[in-house]
Protein backbone atom coordinates (compact mmCIF):
# COMPACT_ATOMS: atom_id res chain seq x y z
CA UNK A 1 0.00 0.00 0.00
CA UNK A 2 1.47 3.38 -0.97
CA UNK A 3 2.22 5.91 1.74
CA UNK A 4 0.08 9.01 2.18
CA UNK A 5 3.04 11.18 1.07
CA UNK A 6 3.22 9.29 -2.24
CA UNK A 7 -0.55 9.62 -2.76
CA UNK A 8 -0.41 13.33 -1.84
CA UNK A 9 2.46 13.88 -4.29
CA UNK A 10 0.41 12.39 -7.11
CA UNK A 11 -2.80 14.19 -6.17
CA UNK A 12 -1.50 17.68 -5.42
CA UNK A 13 -1.69 19.00 -9.00
CA UNK A 14 -5.18 17.62 -9.79
CA UNK A 15 -6.37 18.81 -6.36
CA UNK A 16 -4.85 22.20 -7.12
CA UNK A 17 -6.92 22.50 -10.29
CA UNK A 18 -10.05 21.35 -8.47
CA UNK A 19 -9.33 23.88 -5.73
CA UNK A 20 -8.89 26.63 -8.36
CA UNK A 21 -12.34 25.89 -9.81
CA UNK A 22 -13.92 25.99 -6.34
CA UNK A 23 -11.94 29.14 -5.55
CA UNK A 24 -13.32 30.97 -8.59
CA UNK A 25 -16.85 29.84 -7.76
CA UNK A 26 -16.79 30.87 -4.08
CA UNK A 27 -14.56 33.96 -4.19
CA UNK A 28 -16.28 37.27 -3.40
CA UNK A 29 -13.51 39.72 -4.27
CA UNK A 30 -13.47 43.44 -3.64
CA UNK A 31 -11.19 45.99 -5.28
CA UNK A 32 -9.15 46.56 -2.12
CA UNK A 33 -8.90 42.84 -1.31
CA UNK A 34 -7.70 42.12 -4.85
CA UNK A 35 -5.08 44.89 -4.65
CA UNK A 36 -3.77 43.70 -1.27
CA UNK A 37 -3.92 40.05 -2.32
CA UNK A 38 -2.09 40.74 -5.58
CA UNK A 39 0.68 42.49 -3.69
CA UNK A 40 1.10 39.49 -1.38
CA UNK A 41 0.96 37.05 -4.28
CA UNK A 42 3.58 39.06 -6.18
CA UNK A 43 6.02 38.69 -3.29
CA UNK A 44 5.38 34.94 -3.34
CA UNK A 45 5.93 34.78 -7.10
CA UNK A 46 9.25 36.62 -6.71
CA UNK A 47 10.38 34.19 -3.99
CA UNK A 48 9.45 31.22 -6.18
CA UNK A 49 11.20 32.72 -9.21
CA UNK A 50 14.39 33.33 -7.24
CA UNK A 51 14.28 29.80 -5.81
CA UNK A 52 13.75 28.14 -9.18
CA UNK A 53 16.76 30.03 -10.55
CA UNK A 54 19.00 28.44 -7.92
CA UNK A 55 17.84 24.85 -7.48
CA UNK A 56 19.60 22.04 -9.28
CA UNK A 57 17.14 19.25 -8.52
CA UNK A 58 18.66 15.90 -7.58
CA UNK A 59 22.15 17.11 -8.59
CA UNK A 60 23.25 19.02 -5.50
CA UNK A 61 21.93 20.34 -2.23
CA UNK A 62 20.96 23.94 -2.90
CA UNK A 63 21.84 26.28 -0.04
CA UNK A 64 22.25 29.53 -1.96
CA UNK A 65 19.85 32.29 -2.96
CA UNK A 66 16.53 31.92 -1.11
CA UNK A 67 17.66 28.48 0.10
CA UNK A 68 20.17 30.25 2.34
CA UNK A 69 17.21 31.72 4.25
CA UNK A 70 14.55 29.00 4.20
CA UNK A 71 14.75 25.28 3.33
CA UNK A 72 11.66 25.30 1.15
CA UNK A 73 11.46 28.66 -0.62
CA UNK A 74 9.29 27.25 -3.40
CA UNK A 75 6.69 26.18 -0.83
CA UNK A 76 7.21 29.37 1.18
CA UNK A 77 6.52 31.36 -2.01
CA UNK A 78 3.45 29.22 -2.65
CA UNK A 79 2.21 29.95 0.87
CA UNK A 80 2.58 33.69 0.22
CA UNK A 81 0.76 33.35 -3.10
CA UNK A 82 -2.03 31.36 -1.44
CA UNK A 83 -2.33 33.93 1.35
CA UNK A 84 -2.63 36.65 -1.26
CA UNK A 85 -5.40 34.84 -3.08
CA UNK A 86 -7.16 34.04 0.19
CA UNK A 87 -7.17 37.76 1.02
CA UNK A 88 -8.37 38.57 -2.51
CA UNK A 89 -11.22 36.04 -2.27
CA UNK A 90 -12.72 37.47 0.93
CA UNK A 91 -14.20 34.10 1.84
CA UNK A 92 -13.07 32.44 5.09
CA UNK A 93 -14.07 29.00 3.80
CA UNK A 94 -11.49 29.33 1.05
CA UNK A 95 -8.87 30.08 3.69
CA UNK A 96 -9.89 27.04 5.73
CA UNK A 97 -9.85 24.82 2.65
CA UNK A 98 -6.40 26.11 1.66
CA UNK A 99 -5.07 25.44 5.17
CA UNK A 100 -6.49 21.91 5.10
CA UNK A 101 -4.97 21.25 1.69
CA UNK A 102 -1.61 22.54 2.90
CA UNK A 103 -1.67 20.40 6.06
CA UNK A 104 -2.96 17.19 4.51
CA UNK A 105 -1.29 17.37 1.09
CA UNK A 106 1.74 19.62 1.13
CA UNK A 107 3.21 18.92 4.58
CA UNK A 108 3.49 15.15 3.85
CA UNK A 109 5.02 15.93 0.45
CA UNK A 110 7.59 18.26 2.04
CA UNK A 111 8.48 15.64 4.65
CA UNK A 112 8.96 13.00 1.93
CA UNK A 113 11.17 15.38 -0.06
CA UNK A 114 13.22 16.11 3.06
CA UNK A 115 13.66 12.38 3.72
CA UNK A 116 15.00 12.02 0.18
CA UNK A 117 17.38 14.97 0.65
CA UNK A 118 18.58 13.53 3.97
CA UNK A 119 19.42 10.22 2.27
CA UNK A 120 20.94 11.76 -0.88
CA UNK A 121 23.00 14.56 0.64
CA UNK A 122 24.92 13.95 3.89
CA UNK A 123 25.31 17.72 4.42
CA UNK A 124 21.51 18.09 4.63
CA UNK A 125 21.57 17.26 8.37
CA UNK A 126 23.69 20.33 9.17
CA UNK A 127 21.72 22.52 6.77
CA UNK A 128 18.32 21.47 8.13
CA UNK A 129 19.52 22.06 11.69
CA UNK A 130 20.39 25.66 10.79
CA UNK A 131 17.65 26.65 8.33
CA UNK A 132 13.94 26.40 9.13
CA UNK A 133 11.49 24.56 6.90
CA UNK A 134 9.11 27.48 6.25
CA UNK A 135 10.19 30.47 8.37
CA UNK A 136 13.04 32.48 6.77
CA UNK A 137 16.23 33.32 8.67
CA UNK A 138 17.33 36.93 8.92
CA UNK A 139 20.91 36.10 7.91
CA UNK A 140 22.00 33.73 5.14
CA UNK A 141 23.12 30.21 5.96
CA UNK A 142 26.79 29.52 5.39
CA UNK A 143 27.87 25.88 5.48
CA UNK A 144 30.97 24.84 7.38
CA UNK A 145 33.90 24.75 5.06
CA UNK A 146 32.37 27.34 2.74
CA UNK A 147 34.00 30.71 2.68
CA UNK A 148 32.26 34.01 3.42
CA UNK A 149 28.95 34.02 1.54
CA UNK A 150 28.88 30.23 1.31
CA UNK A 151 30.03 30.18 -2.33
CA UNK A 152 26.71 31.67 -3.41
CA UNK A 153 25.74 30.74 -6.93
CA UNK A 154 24.11 33.48 -9.00
CA UNK A 155 20.51 33.31 -10.22
CA UNK A 156 20.24 31.26 -13.42
CA UNK A 157 17.65 32.28 -15.98
CA UNK A 158 18.25 28.94 -17.68
CA UNK A 159 17.21 27.07 -14.51
CA UNK A 160 14.16 29.33 -14.13
CA UNK A 161 13.08 28.45 -17.67
CA UNK A 162 13.94 24.73 -17.35
CA UNK A 163 11.79 24.49 -14.20
CA UNK A 164 8.99 26.32 -16.07
CA UNK A 165 8.42 28.61 -13.12
CA UNK A 166 6.79 31.12 -15.47
CA UNK A 167 3.71 28.86 -15.23
CA UNK A 168 3.15 30.07 -11.66
CA UNK A 169 3.19 33.65 -12.94
CA UNK A 170 0.79 32.83 -15.79
CA UNK A 171 -1.56 31.00 -13.42
CA UNK A 172 -1.56 33.92 -10.97
CA UNK A 173 -2.28 36.41 -13.76
CA UNK A 174 -5.15 34.23 -15.00
CA UNK A 175 -6.66 34.07 -11.50
CA UNK A 176 -6.33 37.85 -11.11
CA UNK A 177 -8.07 38.38 -14.44
CA UNK A 178 -10.89 36.06 -13.33
CA UNK A 179 -11.24 37.94 -10.01
CA UNK A 180 -11.37 41.28 -11.84
CA UNK A 181 -13.93 39.85 -14.24
CA UNK A 182 -16.07 38.80 -11.25
CA UNK A 183 -15.75 42.32 -9.84
CA UNK A 184 -16.79 43.98 -13.09
CA UNK A 185 -19.79 41.67 -13.50
CA UNK A 186 -21.17 42.47 -10.01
Amino acid sequence: MPSWARIATRMRVPLGFLFAVAYVWFATPGWISVAVGCTMATVGLLVRAAASGHIRKNAQLTTTGPYAYVRNPLYFGSILIAMGFIVAARNPWIGLAACAMFLFVYVPVVRAEENYLRSAFPEYAEYSAQVARFWPRLTPYCSRGAGEGGGAAPFSRELYMRHREYNAFLGAVLMIVVLIFKLIRK
